[in-house]
């Protein structure tokens, strides 16, 4: 954290360009960061937290190794991202906003992918996956889909 706060000045306004660096730096907004941040800026956590909770952007627990992204856009959708998403779910074990107990994997939906041509896709990490079926997701995610 230090790191990262030489680089900022302490003032309340650079309250979401640091949250930003945490969140890059350590893949989440931890409880302790969010107070070491509050202390920096002398700022009172609730407002720290209220700021951080209104933007989607920011996540408040760890993600998985890979990281899974739904895509929920009309394309998508209509091309069968609920099944898809339910899919995962099962296979994975996990709802969407979850994280798997072994930090392996984390699942979230998105407005879109940007890659409508290719639908219904996920992305895992940064690599698009493409056109998927029952049978590409039990390939990607090792599972039998005879479950």
């Amino acid at each position: 954290m230090k790191t990262i706060f030489s680089s900022c000045k302490k003032t309340k306004d650079q309250l979401i360009p640091i949250l930003q660096k945490v969140q890059s730096e350590f893949g989440y907004l931890s409880e302790e960061a969010m107070v070491e941040i509050a202390k920096f800026i002398n700022m009172p956590e609730s407002q720290v937290y209220a700021v951080a909770t209104f933007y989607a952007q920011f996540r408040f627990t760890p993600i998985g190794r890979n990281h899974v992204m739904v895509c929920r856009g009309t394309a998508c959708h209509v091309r069968g991202a609920p099944r898809i998403l339910e899919e995962i779910e099962k296979q994975l074990g996990i709802k969407e906003g979850e994280t798997t107990s072994d930090m392996e994997y984390s699942l979230e939906t998105v407005a879109c992918i940007g890659a409508c041509a290719l639908s219904p896709c996920i992305m895992i990490n940064k690599k698009v996956e493409a056109k998927l079926t029952s049978k590409k997701l039990a390939e990607l995610f090792g599972k039998d889909d005879k479950e």
